[in-house]
C-alpha cells in the first residue's frame, strides 16, 4: 500500500497542523503516511514551491495561514494542481469575526493569551509533579485521583490531565503495603482505578529492567498476576471505576477518566 503524503503548510511553526495530522493518522491505522512540514511561508512564491512538491502525488495538504491573501492563493494553487486541501484557520476566523463583530488581528504565530485558563493549567501541571506517585498529601485537593500498580501510566496521565486543567494525584498500589487511609475517606467520585493486561505489563517492565538493570522479579508474570489481583481487591474496596490502559493512548485514557469522574460527580450531587 502506497504511503499518503500529508503536507503541513504554515506561516508559523506548523504545530497546529501537526496535531490535526496526528489525529487523522490515528483513524487509519493500516495506512502508511509520510509527513512533510513547510513552516514559515511568507510569500506566494513559497506556497508555489510547496505545491510543486505535492503535484501529481498521493498527497493531502493541511494549511494554517493567517494572512487572507496567502489563504486565498493557497486555495487557488491547490485547485489548479488538483490537490486535496484543508484550510484549518480560514473558516473559523471568519465565523468568529462574524459572530463577535471584531476583526481578527491576523498575527502569524500568535500565542494564546496568559489568561486564567493558562495559569490554571500551569498550576495543575505543578500539582501533578508535586503529588506524583503517592508523594505528599494532596488527595483531598486533587480533582482526580488515579490508583494502580507500577507502570500503568499514572505519571504521564497525571501530567496530561494537568495540561487539560485538572489537578491529578496518583497512588501506587504495592502488594503487601496498605494504601494511605486518606484514599478511602476522600470524595470517591474522583477516584479512578487503572489496570493493564499482565503480558503487556511484563513487556513494559522488561524494557525498563533492560535500561535500568532492576530486579527481574519486577517483570515476572507470576509476580505481576499477584500485583494485579491485589490491585483488584483495592479497587473493589474503593468501589471505583477501572480503566484498562493496555491498548489506549494517553489522550484516550485521559478523556475517559474525565468523562467517568464528571458523570460520577454529577450523579452524586443529584442523588
Amino acid at each position: 500500500m502506497a504511503a499518503v503524503e500529508l503536507h503541513m503548510v504554515s506561516d508559523a511553526t506548523g504545530e497546529t497542523a501537526q496535531r490535526l495530522v496526528q489525529a487523522l493518522e490515528a483513524q487509519f491505522p493500516d495506512q502508511e503516511f509520510s509527513e512533510i512540514r513547510h513552516p514559515r511561508v511568507e510569500s506566494i512564491a513559497d506556497l508555489q514551491l510547496a505545491v510543486d512538491r505535492m503535484k501529481g502525488r498521493a498527497a493531502v495538504v493541511v494549511y494554517t495561514l493567517v494572512d487572507p491573501e496567502l489563504r486565498e492563493s493557497m486555495r487557488a494553487l491547490c485547485r489548479r494542481a488538483k490537490l486535496h486541501y484543508c484550510d484549518l484557520l480560514g473558516h473559523p476566523i471568519e465565523a468568529i469575526a462574524k459572530v463577535s463583530g471584531q476583526a481578527a488581528k491576523m498575527t502569524p504565530g500568535a500565542r494564546p493569551p496568559l489568561n486564567d485558563a493558562y495559569f490554571r493549567r500551569m498550576s495543575a501541571i505543578e500539582f501533578a509533579v508535586k503529588f506524583d506517585d503517592g508523594v505528599g498529601t494532596g488527595l483531598r485537593e486533587a480533582d482526580i485521583v488515579l490508583v494502580g500498580v507500577s507502570r500503568t501510566s499514572k505519571t504521564p496521565l497525571s501530567i496530561y490531565l494537568g495540561y487539560l486543567g485538572y489537578k491529578a494525584a496518583n497512588v501506587p498500589l504495592v502488594k503487601g503495603i496498605e494504601p494511605p487511609k486518606e484514599l478511602f475517606t476522600i470524595d470517591q467520585s474522583k477516584v479512578v482505578g487503572l489496570t493493564i493486561d499482565a503480558h503487556r505489563l511484563s513487556e513494559i517492565r522488561g524494557e525498563r529492567i533492560r535500561w535500568m538493570r532492576g530486579d527481574r522479579k519486577y517483570a515476572e508474570l507470576e509476580e505481576i498476576y499477584d500485583e494485579l489481583e491485589y490491585a483488584q481487591r483495592i479497587h473493589r474496596r474503593l468501589g471505583c471505576p477501572v480503566i484498562e490502559v493496555s491498548e489506549l493512548s494517553i489522550e484516550e485514557i485521559s478523556h475517559r477518566i474525565i468523562r467517568v469522574v464528571t458523570e460520577r460527580r454529577d450523579a452524586s450531587t443529584t442523588a
